[in-house]
């Protein structure tokens, strides 16, 4: 079972690195676009994966790329900047992406190179935070403050802060105001949701809304598995897995996996498990998962690119090795180290 499972993650990284660009950037998928947040969840995947070379290419592409002011514009388009709103959420993910590197390859000198991108970015996210802990999501292509904060993109930019704390300590730099900053969005997050989602772009129908805040490890025992009953039969098909939102008919994949990995981070293993063997349906002959299935009748969300064929895309294809390797880290790990050096 664990060779069967490692020969899925690997074909998933295969996908991945076939899609990279010379830049180190990783795109969607060949002539699509690639977002700082999901290449660095590619980046973190291909690590998980022991393709850590590649991992450090992208990360090299967000050194390169970086805004002065820490940033990142939204999205480029083969290197050249597309979207030119800043997403504070998509800035600090690096940090979060750089600790795992760290972790995997004990690579204390490429940490220490990444260290000035990782603290410019931080500081970008934190310019934005308000009294009341919250990040504003953003700033727009003619610097102005969006004014309102996501609490999806919230979670995912608290555990970047984490994980620039984390970093800091291991180069022996002390961050007390990211310390307090931490602290303070949490807070937030926890008892104030009333400061997040509130200028009519209220995100509760989106599944991320749901699973995130646990996923990340914000909430825990029984408040986690009080929110996930909650929202079980508004997100899940059963025999499927997880919807993108609550009112559509379909099943993302890539949702459906990290629903699967904050079921194995609130220890629900044996749900999380289920929903994994859900979602293998949607795997295709050449050992890559498709964007998005369509309920009940299973038609597959086709490529913008190319009509004619199914999605699939590296984002995707990186939650299913995060997931695969949340459910089984130790066993799957240690299989690592046996098959490759470079762990």
């Amino acid at each position: 079972m664990l060779e069967d499972i490692q020969r899925l993650i690997q074909s998933q990284a295969d996908f991945i690195i076939s899609q990279q660009l010379p830049s180190g950037a990783i795109p969607w998928y060949r002539g699509g676009i690639t977002d700082p947040w999901d290449n660095v969840e590619s980046a973190m995947a291909l690590d998980f994966s022991g393709r850590s070379i590649e991992a450090s290419l992208a990360y090299r592409w967000m050194r390169d790329t970086q805004n002065p002011d820490g940033s990142w514009y939204s999205s480029y388009h083969n290197d050249k900047p597309q979207n030119l709103t800043k997403d504070t959420n998509f800035s600090t993910y690096i940090a979060t992406g750089m600790w795992f590197h760290y972790l995997i390859t004990q690579d204390l000198d490429f940490l220490r190179y990444m260290w000035p991108t990782v603290e410019k970015s931080i500081n970008f996210a934190l310019s934005l935070q308000q009294p009341g802990g919250e990040i504003y999501w953003g700033l727009s292509e003619n610097n102005e403050a969006w004014p309102g904060a996501i609490l999806t993109a919230s979670s995912s930019t608290w555990l970047s802060i984490k994980c620039g704390i984390r970093i800091a300590k291991n180069l022996g730099v002390d961050k007390p105001d990211w310390n307090k900053a931490c602290q303070k969005l949490a807070r937030a997050i926890k008892e104030h949701p009333e400061r997040f989602d509130r200028l009519g772009e209220d995100k509760s129908g989106h599944a991320m809304t749901w699973y995130y805040p646990i996923l990340v490890g914000l909430l825990k025992g029984k408040q986690a598995e009080e929110r996930i009953s909650r929202g079980w039969q508004d997100f899940v098909i059963d025999g499927w897995g997880c919807k993108c939102f609550a009112d559509r008919q379909s099943v993302c994949v890539a949702e459906t996996f990290e629903l699967v990995l904050a079921l194995s981070r609130m220890d629900a293993q044996d749900k999380a498990k289920m929903v994994l063997d859900w979602v293998l349906q949607f795997l295709d002959s050449d050992g890559v998962f498709y964007r998005e299935a369509y309920w009940p009748q299973r038609e597959i969300r086709r490529s913008e690119l190319e009509p004619q064929v199914p999605e699939k895309n590296t984002w995707t294809s990186a939650a299913a090795i995060l997931a695969m390797v949340a459910l089984d880290r130790i066993k799957i790990l240690r299989f690592h180290r046996s098959q490759n050096t470079g762990l």
